[in-house]
């Protein structure tokens, strides 16, 4: 028998017996399996191909894939140990209700779910049915994700539902839209590799998508030239060609210079433009006045890089131009999207070989999430709601009443304000942690406590479900069927591993089961996820995001298939715009012009220094999985505040010092962690964790007016050092802390 770790034999002291890894990862006896099944990781859009080992209904390893064409076998710190959740004694096992005083007790279903259904009908009762929303996640399967839509509108009949999309990619998706009439990344990633020019703006990604950087760096071996835009100079930034620190919040103005500047030189694609663009003469307009020497004191960076930026991307044959959350999270996210899509147009540099452009899509399933129903303002297929013909024909679909769909609803932050005000009383969640996830989390944190009613689907009791009524234990990624859509648009089969353990059931068991007791049972009829892909498949058809030709064993076969895919003899479309013939109503794509406007906070004399916010390696999102994996907490097992040595100079801070950060939000104390690699006038704080050490109780509300996205990558702040060291972290009480 092998010598348990010191970490694990804690874990059995606490909680009791339960079966412990072995120094190699997997459980005693997990070298004969018995099963070894083909699905996918359960953290980002890359979702790379994994195979996961099964010994007695339990997740005991796992083996790479190989032959998946995506990451090869390839994974990243988080896919190695996604598997280790899957045993965590802090599983939820069965409902529990909240007693007051006492915490959470077990209860039965019977008891959760009258009482669930019983408090719905009595607010909605009371208030209108509007008055309760729900939240979800975009890590769920396009299955549920589409159900979710479905329950929200036809069961249980609000207009208030969204999800934590809202906080990653939907200002990508507005840019998309405006400009192309469709939200999909234009290439497959295999055409990243012959790109003469890459831009990656505002997306860490060897510590976020760590798997994908083997295409940069392929592409670096057949000569690319590689430009970073980003405020730290983070791993893939310390490998560029060409960094551009951008002082957080300037981004548009650094990519309107760069237009100006390939007007200026004529570093443009007439043909492209004359014939497939509108808008290009009001877009040019817009930046006529941004010379280099306004560009470098607004942006921060030298003119010499905006200029050498400008003449790489616009001397280029062939290119590709990624972005994410950095240039996305501002009140001001779609005005960045569309000037990184204008330098694009510009060039013509879409529709062809090795020629590309998108957004990365930062959650398991953002891309499929974000299609498919359950954005307040959406219906499958990326339709729109408030679109009569679209709401005629999924209405049919669902066997309702066009008249009996609810309309827009709120977006996710301003239903906590909603809350505030007391106009939304109940809520149900499912894979969703706002009071982690959201900004200005002490004003979450108040909304939760004025619900009248919040019940919560989910695997581990999280910061926000410290405050339901009532707790659903739901389903792991490996503990149900069904497919995902990876940020390249490629739809991929995750397949069935063990069942929910204890009294845990499926996600989707779930809803189906609420839907019935809230009367709309002969709505949710499905035997399983194929059933319910099934009906996604036609309730997309003709959608701009149109399924209706993949299947499940088209999916299998092929390792997964590009949507648009509109009939079951079509391949797919791994690369889009080839024809030329974009989804905008004129059938072409659509420069849009962008005028420069500061964030909507900006420093002063009592908030002199910049705060930004994002991701580390070994964490994901608001935590709730990673910071149970113990490798991964002793990887990075607390929030550090990067601040640069001249920054820490003025101020007197020292390594490891715990500072605390006050915006007019709030204020959290950090251990200083000293570097190099960011601007001196900024300091970033990851945003993984909850409570004192959340970064979103820093962070501000305003949102971008037309994704509604909030600003989490610019506030401005305060530091005050408070002369004291921080204690050493070690891994064992970073498990006990759990």
């Amino acid at each position: 028998m092998s010598k348990i770790p010191v970490p694990h034999q804690k874990l059995i002291e606490k909680y009791g017996p339960h079966k412990a890894y072995t120094p190699k990862g997997g459980f005693e006896g997990s070298s004969e399996p018995d099963k070894l099944v083909k699905t996918h990781c359960c953290f980002c859009g890359m979702q790379c191909g994994i195979q996961l080992k099964v010994k007695d209904n339990k997740i005991a390893g796992f083996e790479p894939w190989m032959e998946f064409p995506f990451n090869e076998g390839r994974l990243c710190p988080k896919g190695v140990q996604r598997y280790l959740q899957n045993n965590h004694p802090d599983r939820i096992l069965s409902p529990l209700k909240r007693v007051e005083g006492k915490g959470f007790e077990p209860t039965s279903w019977e008891k959760a779910m009258t009482r669930t259904v019983h408090e719905i009908q009595r607010i909605q009762k009371e208030y209108g049915n509007d008055a309760f929303a729900m939240l979800s996640g975009v890590s769920l399967t396009n299955e549920k994700s589409y159900m979710v839509g479905k329950f929200a509108r036809v069961a249980l009949k609000t207009a208030n539902l969204d999800y934590n999309g809202r906080l990653c990619m939907v200002s990508a998706g507005a840019g998309n839209k405006k400009a192309f009439g469709l939200d999909r990344i234009s290439n497959n990633w295999s055409d990243l590799k012959h790109a003469e020019v890459i831009i990656i703006a505002g997306t860490n990604i060897s510590e976020t998508f760590p798997t994908l950087t083997h295409y940069i760096w392929e592409a670096r071996d057949h000569g690319a030239k590689l430009i970073v835009v980003d405020p730290r100079v983070t791993p893939i930034a310390r490998t560029a060609d060409l960094h551009l620190p951008v002082r957080p919040g300037r981004d548009s103005a650094l990519f309107g210079a760069m237009l100006k500047i390939l007007v200026d030189n004529d570093w443009l694609d007439h043909e492209f433009i004359d014939n497939y663009t509108s808008g290009f003469q009001e877009t040019i307009d817009a930046v006529k006045d941004y010379d280099l020497d306004w560009a470098e004191e607004t942006t921060g960076i030298p003119k010499e890089k905006i200029q050498q930026a400008a003449s790489w991307w616009g001397k280029a044959k062939t290119s590709f131009l990624l972005h994410a959350r950095g240039i996305e999270h501002h009140s001001k996210g779609v005005e960045n999207v569309l000037s990184c899509i204008n330098l694009v147009l510009a060039t013509g540099r879409i529709g062809k070989p090795y020629c590309g452009y998108g957004t990365i899509t930062g959650q398991g399933n953002g891309q499929g999430g974000r299609e498919h129903g359950h954005k307040c303002d959406q219906l499958p297929g990326n339709r729109d709601i408030t679109n009569p013909e679209h709401r005629k024909y999924i209405s049919e679909v669902w066997g309702i009443d066009e008249k009996d769909m609810p309309g827009k609803g709120l977006t996710a932050y301003e239903l906590i304000e909603a809350i505030h005000r007391g106009e939304v009383k109940g809520l149900i969640s499912i894979c969703f942690n706002p009071l982690v996830s959201l900004p200005n989390n002490n004003f979450v944190r108040e909304a939760l406590e004025k619900l009248e009613y919040y019940v919560c689907i989910d695997f581990f009791l999280n910061e926000t479900a410290r405050h339901a009524d009532i707790i659903f234990p739901g389903s792991l990624h490996e503990e149900e069927e069904g497919t995902v859509t990876t940020a390249e648009g490629r739809v991929v089969k995750i397949n069935q591993a063990i069942t929910p353990p204890g009294e845990a059931r499926k996600d989707s068991d779930i809803l189906i089961e609420l839907a019935q007791r809230l009367g709309a049972g002969d709505k949710f009829n499905y035997k399983n996820s194929e059933a319910i892909f099934n009906e996604l498949r036609v309730a997309s058809k003709g959608g701009t995001a149109d399924y209706f030709g993949i299947t499940y064993e088209k999916i299998e076969k092929n390792m997964g298939v590009f949507w648009p895919c509109p009939s079951e003899d079509h391949p797919g479309t791994p690369r889009l715009w080839e024809d030329r013939k974009f989804k905008t109503p004129d059938g072409k794509a659509h420069f849009n012009p962008v005028s420069y406007r500061e964030p909507s906070e900006v420093v002063d004399k009592e908030f002199p220094v910049v705060l930004t916010t994002g991701r580390v390696v070994s964490q994901y999102l608001s935590g709730t999985q990673t910071r149970r994996i113990g490798k991964l907490v002793d990887q990075y097992p607390e929030p550090l505040l990067e601040i640069h040595p001249k920054l820490a100079y003025q101020y007197g801070i020292q390594e490891r010092e715990l500072v605390k950060v006050k915006t007019r939000r709030g204020e959290g104390e950090f251990p200083a962690q000293i570097v190099e690699t960011i601007r001196e006038d900024t300091v970033f704080i990851p945003y993984h964790w909850g409570g004192k050490q959340s970064a979103n109780q820093l962070t501000i509300g305003t949102l971008d007016p037309v994704s509604k996205i909030p600003e989490f990558k610019v506030c401005a702040c305060q530091l005050i050092p408070s002369g004291k060291k921080a204690p050493d972290i070690k891994l064992s009480k970073a498990y006990q802390s759990l």
